[in-house]
């Protein structure tokens, strides 16, 4: 497959690393000539060439520039058929529509899948490994655009899902783009917070705001384009924490978290699990790793060793301390084995 990529920042390098590691040929293009440089050195491509035609072209580019780009990329023939990375739908491809882009050869997208750092030097060629990338394709797009497109989808390692652009992004403004703000909501508590409070900070927090380090610019084209789904969930959210914090404030702390705390449980347990499906139920063992070079990776050899497979892992490190906690998420059945082996191998752990 041959591959235009309009855009290198962390998604579209990301795209064009995992399709190279699958023998694709990947052209690179952007507004930035510096960052094309870094994505090609990193094995990412080459850069577009002026002449020539492309399978797919990839635009990845901030929302409120897909239809200009879509356009204009339509205009030069660059590609038999095109997609986008866009984080909402109905905005980029009403806009697409309104400046006469061919829609027939146009299968809106968008991979559920990122971090909060970006660029090229961010980027990953796994990113994609297991992740949902959603496939949005109108009324007029040829089924050969979208099968094209879904098989580029699948050579990132995605899981591509077919819905609509209103559905998508109404979902996403319940499951990405609010939790954004909640997150930069709980972040911006810090920015004033003393720093012997910050002193106590453990991964709980690490956790709630880790999303909120991400691109603002970028992030406040998101929001502005899905900006009335994502009024409806901040509303109700704010609804549930504006109703704790009054019960809270007249004493009555226990009674009135409760049933958000039970409702809170209750969702998470409906987020799918690994490889989708159902979520499933892991133990967890808990191993003190000394904080020096390798230790980590001579965990896992010995976890390997010992024919258990690691779901979920994650780190817990106190600064200043020269020690840390992994923390292994395995299958129930397996905890005792594993612990039996890494004892046995002088691990300090604990089941």
């Amino acid at each position: 497959m041959k591959v235009a990529v309009i855009g290198t920042g962390l998604i579209g390098t990301s795209i064009a690393l995992a399709l190279r590691e699958h023998g694709s040929t990947v052209w690179l293009a952007d507004s930035d000539p510096a960052t094309v440089r870094l994505a090609a050195d990193l094995g990412a491509g080459e850069p577009m060439p002026a002449r020539g035609t492309a399978d797919v072209a990839v635009i990845a580019v901030p929302p409120a520039a897909v239809a200009a780009t879509l356009a204009a990329a339509q205009a030069r023939q660059l590609a038999r058929c095109y997609t986008d990375v866009a984080s909402v739908k109905q905005f980029p491809v009403g806009q697409a529509r309104e400046q006469g882009c061919d829609l027939t050869c146009y299968v809106p997208g968008h991979p559920l899948a990122g971090r909060e750092k970006h660029g090229p030097a961010a980027a990953r060629a796994d990113l994609f490994l297991g992740r949902t990338w959603a496939l949005c394709p109108e009324p007029e797009t040829s089924t050969q655009s979208t099968e094209t497109v879904t098989a580029l989808v699948r050579a990132c390692g995605a899981v591509p899902v077919r819905t609509d652009i209103a559905a998508h992004d109404r979902w996403v403004a319940l499951i990405s783009h609010a939790p954004h703000l909640v997150a930069a909501a709980m972040a911006a508590r810090l920015e004033t917070a003393p720093a012997e409070a910050l002193d106590l900070a453990g991964q709980g927090l690490r956790d709630v705001t880790r999303i909120a380090a991400a691109d603002t610019e970028l992030w406040t084209q998101i929001l502005a384009a899905n900006a009335a789904p994502v009024a409806e969930v901040l509303a109700a959210v704010a609804a549930d924490l504006a109703e704790a914090a009054s019960m809270l404030g007249d004493g009555e702390g226990a009674k009135s978290v409760v049933t958000l705390l039970d409702r809170g449980q209750a969702g998470v347990a409906r987020i799918p699990g690994k490889h989708g499906g159902a979520a499933r139920e892991f133990a967890v063992v808990q191993v003190v790793i000394p904080d020096q070079p390798g230790e980590l990776a001579r965990l896992f050899q010995a976890t390997g060793a010992a024919g258990v497979n690691i779901e979920d892992v994650r780190i817990e490190h106190s600064p200043g301390l020269p020690v840390g906690v992994a923390e292994l998420s395995v299958r129930p059945a397996e905890a005792g084995l594993l612990l039996e082996a890494l004892e046995a191998g002088g691990w300090p752990v604990r089941g």
